[in-house]
């Protein structure tokens, strides 16, 4: 069949429709993104059906196969649901965020909290629960030491959002490669060239601006409260981790990423049952419904109830509606009209991880969402990068350099948003001080004009599976 041209100001209207749609789900009415996801999908196929003459046979046929490129990063995204269930029933979490903890040095307080909140957003997979939670108390101890809750805000965000971009169990960190059609712990890997100088360079300077501020009268209240409480209900032993040790073997071993991680999520319910005396309905249980933690201390219970595969499936959920909007419009062409207009533009390969950051970035600000800015530049740019020969994980870094990165930063992004609401931030006043955020999407850029890093696709990479 002959391919259609299709006018780029027709592919804007289900882009339009999907934008408003968003915005008014998410900001005005407090909605999930799901529907209008959903709902912009029928639009675009109303369209290619109406106006470019398509038939929903062909229309349906396009879901399915955008959908199929997916389901590897959905069973992922399970499995790592039930890691962890796993990990935190064994304590594998809870010793993980303890030694965590008593990296607090009241000298220099600001790179300290940078480095708790990357160990609990490591540990956890989510910048919202070490925000929601350790950081709460950090920005309570540090407003005590008269550190201004704005500079205080951006270290823990800086920190949360770095264990978010690299931590395996984070469904930004599984999105982002299945969209690019890289493969999970590739994209893991190839992330730390421009995740760590950002990093080092964040530290450097929270170190530096830690140094104006008095460290005297450290109140170790909070941070005593939840080690206690996590030495009271689970046996925090150091052998447990051996459990996170031994996964990292698997990857440095290249076992695929599906047996991998399931491996990883009964590693942690043998050392639940060894170490904590679970049972073995405690292990099934948290592996299917995650883990529910009743210590009566309301920090705690706030950090580790949660995983297991029911967790996963608001996140599944929306994957499919993303995917079958992404369907439609890769379909009918409409995304490849769009494309091609940012295209002209990219002339090299500097400027095409420039035009993936910025079309990133300006999801987050238009759409208000942090899973959009991954799925939408994803699916527009895989076919430039696979035409200039780049392997798929550098879309995939790209995208988490920017769009994973960028939402806290955005107040009316429902990320921003949660951030402010949550640390009792005012909007703007914090941005400057997110250092890791801000630095990493120009390195990233910086990468891609002089090449460094910028790998070659030595072979066709499919979707992780």
């Amino acid at each position: 069949m002959e391919k259609r041209r299709v006018s780029p100001w027709i592919a804007l209207i289900p882009v339009i429709f999907v934008i408003v749609s968003l915005y008014y789900a998410i900001q005005v009415i407090g909605a999930s993104p799901h529907i209008p996801l959903f709902t912009s999908a029928i639009v675009a196929a109303l369209i290619g059906m109406t106006v470019l003459k398509m038939k929903w046979s062909e229309i349906e046929e396009g879901i399915v196969e955008t959908i199929k490129m997916s389901m590897g990063a959905i069973i992922i995204l399970m499995i790592i649901g039930m890691v962890i269930g796993t990990w935190i029933l064994s304590g594998v979490v809870p010793t993980m965020i303890y030694y965590g903890l008593k990296v607090l040095s009241p000298k220099i307080f600001l790179f300290a909290t940078l480095i708790m909140c990357s160990v609990v957003s490591l540990a956890t997979g989510s910048s919202w629960t070490t925000a929601g939670t350790v950081g709460i108390a950090l920005m309570g101890i540090g407003m005590s030491l008269n550190i201004p809750a704005h500079v205080i805000g951006g270290a823990i965000i800086s920190g949360s959002y770095f264990g978010d971009k690299m931590s395996p169990l984070s469904d930004t960190t599984n999105l982002a490669p299945a969209m690019a059609g890289a493969k999970l712990f590739d994209h893991i890997k190839h992330m730390i060239y421009t995740t760590g100088p950002s990093y080092i360079i964040a530290s450097i300077l929270f170190i530096i601006v830690g140094f104006g501020y008095s460290a005297d009268g450290l109140d170790m209240t909070v941070i005593n409260q939840i080690n206690e409480g996590l030495q009271a209900n689970f046996t925090i032993n150091p052998l447990l981790l051996l459990v996170p040790v031994l996964v990292i073997g698997i990857v440095v071993a290249k076992v695929p990423a599906i047996p991998g991680l399931f491996g990883g999520a009964l590693l942690g319910g043998v050392a639940a049952m060894a170490i904590q005396g679970s049972s073995l309905g405690d292990v099934v249980n948290a592996l299917h419904y995650g883990y529910e933690s009743t210590t009566g201390i309301a920090v705690i219970d706030e950090l580790l109830t949660r995983g297991g595969l029911d967790s996963m499936m608001w996140t599944v959920s929306l994957i499919l509606c993303a995917m079958t909007f992404g369907g439609v419009m890769e379909k009918t062409g409409m995304l490849e009209a769009l494309a091609n207009v940012i295209l002209r533009f990219a002339k090299s390969t500097g400027l095409l991880v420039t035009s993936v950051i910025l079309t990133a970035i300006g999801m987050n600000v238009l759409a208000g969402d942090q899973y959009l800015s991954i799925v939408i530049p994803g699916r527009m740019f895989k076919q430039a990068f696979d035409d200039r020969g780049l392997a798929p994980k550098n879309l995939s870094r790209c995208l988490e350099d920017s769009g994973t990165l960028s939402s806290p930063l955005i107040p009316w992004n429902t990320c921003g948003a949660f951030m402010i609401a949550t640390l009792g931030l005012t909007p703007w006043t914090y941005v400057p001080y997110c250092f890791l955020n801000l630095i990493n999407p120009l390195v990233s850029i910086f990468y891609g004009f002089t090449g460094i890093t910028m790998e070659k696709a030595v072979k066709v990479e499919g979707a992780e599976a």
